[in-house]
């Protein structure tokens, strides 16, 4: 599933627009990316704001955190995440 403090209908539109098969959760109370520490000041333009740094996690089925990436790019990604599992 992917988490994001975007509203739900954002994640209806980009779950639509990628063909995405999996859940979107809009987080927009920050409360599951505050948990799991994914927020940081970013910049942009010289302006200083907070916002997610995008992270991977896996998760087992008892709910412990077995691997994390943090600060991921995009490239690449998703076939290191498989090859881990």
């Amino acid at each position: 599933m992917g988490v994001s403090r975007d509203s739900v209908s954002s994640h209806q539109k980009f779950k639509a627009k990628y063909g995405l098969p999996f859940t979107l959760i809009a987080d927009t109370e920050s409360k599951l990316c505050d948990a799991f520490g994914v927020i940081s000041d970013k910049t942009l333009y010289g302006k200083v704001f907070k916002g997610i740094t995008r992270s991977t996690f896996v998760i087992d089925p008892s709910g412990k955190i077995r691997k994390v990436w943090p600060n991921v790019k995009v490239a690449g990604h998703a076939e290191e995440v498989l090859a881990a599992l």
